[in-house]
């Protein structure tokens, strides 16, 4: 019987462990599906110290449940290997095959990726959805993306604009670049890494109509890096029509995805006007007592501050035309429409928001008032 405090003491103790290991995290990135989609928050960017990262796979596979993401690729670099003194493995699948096995008991998808690594003008390209990372390994860099392709891989161009290797940082679309657009070899672009959004990324994008991504590329730890600096990390939303990977790969390949930066969304007009219109929710339309003064309460179901101007032929009263609404917050305004309507459109241009170089979207929403 002496024992019974020290077993409770344990078991109190077990309890709390399990409960801190449980990933629930108040700084959860949430988004609201679309009309025919599943939203699915991605970052398919990161490094663990199977390349040149500083943290083991479970931890990314840790972080990525606290930020509530729905699918991470581990993309470790092929050719560059500073840790391998010290963590050799002659095996390019094995941090893939660690993150899927701490993830098995989790609703998150292990996407199986690898960094091509090149000085320009090829650069660096992540290739996911591959099966072997052993047979990308080569000297030569066509033929690295041949076998990508081979295996059916979704190839995207990373931090273009990067200064190491494009000393004006501004991205340059090489011959090589072209070529491999030209074969199926290249497919996506990131148009936001870490914390740098490149409109000039964005403007090849469009160009070549390239799929926009947006990622991490995480090499400490994300709470260092983001969380105590203020930011969430940079992900890609991908509107697919399951949470699956063959859907997930599906919706890549169709180009159907908004790189996302704490308040910054970058996309193209099709995706990014469905997305706002879901994150907005009308509540509490009514007009003041005795007069022509509409107001009007806009709840934000989203984990970004969405910034907005006003495009109305009507005013506001006690607003500026330019506000914001909060994450997971509301706004209420002030309409003056100068007679009682029964409907009306709310327009408004996302001013966070961006579907060519410096060019915002004009969201609206039919607002009926009873």
């Amino acid at each position: 019987m002496k024992f019974q405090p020290f077993l409770l003491l344990f078991f109190a103790s077990t309890l709390i462990f399990a409960q801190e290991h449980s990933h629930i995290s108040s700084r959860a990135i949430t988004f609201p599906d679309v009309p025919g989609y599943k939203t699915l928050k991605t970052d398919l960017h990161q490094h663990t110290v199977f390349s040149d990262g500083n943290v083991w796979p479970t931890i990314r596979v840790m972080e990525a449940l606290r930020d509530n993401l729905d699918v991470i690729s581990l993309t470790e670099h092929l050719e560059y290997q500073p840790h391998a003194a010290d963590i050799p493995h002659p095996d390019r699948n094995r941090s893939f095959n660690l993150a899927l096995a701490e993830a098995k008991d989790h609703d998150l998808l292990i996407v199986h990726g690898s960094e091509i690594t090149r000085s320009a003008p090829m650069g660096h390209n992540n290739a996911v959805f591959i099966q072997d990372a052993n047979k990308l390994l080569n000297e030569k860099a066509e033929p690295v993306f041949a076998e990508a392709k081979k295996q059916g891989g979704f190839i995207f161009w990373n931090h273009p604009a990067w200064y190491a290797q494009s000393p004006k940082g501004t991205p340059i679309l090489s011959d090589f670049q072209k070529e491999r657009i030209k074969n199926g070899e290249l497919h996506g672009i990131e148009v936001i890494n870490t914390g740098d959004y490149a409109e000039e990324s964005l403007a090849i994008a469009l160009e070549n109509n390239l799929t926009i991504m947006g990622t991490s590329d995480i090499h400490g730890l994300i709470d260092w890096d983001y969380v105590e600096k203020g930011h969430d990390r940079p992900i890609t939303l991908v509107f697919a029509k399951e949470k699956t990977e063959a859907s997930l790969k599906e919706a890549l390949f169709a180009g159907r995805t908004v790189a996302v930066f704490n308040s910054l969304l970058v996309g193209k007009e099709e995706n990014i006007l469905p997305l706002i219109k879901a994150c907005i929710e009308i509540e509490d339309v009514s007009y003041i007592d005795r007069t022509s003064i509409l107001k009007i309460t806009l709840k934000n179901v989203s984990s970004s501050d969405l910034i907005f101007e006003n495009q109305m032929p009507y005013t506001f009263y006690s607003s500026s035309p330019v506000f914001t609404v909060p994450a997971e917050g509301t706004k209420t305004l002030q309409i003056k429409t100068l007679e009682s309507v029964t409907s009306f459109n709310l327009t408004l241009k996302a001013l966070g928001a961006y579907v060519a170089p410096k060019v915002h979207p004009i969201v609206s929403w039919e607002i009926a008032i009873e």
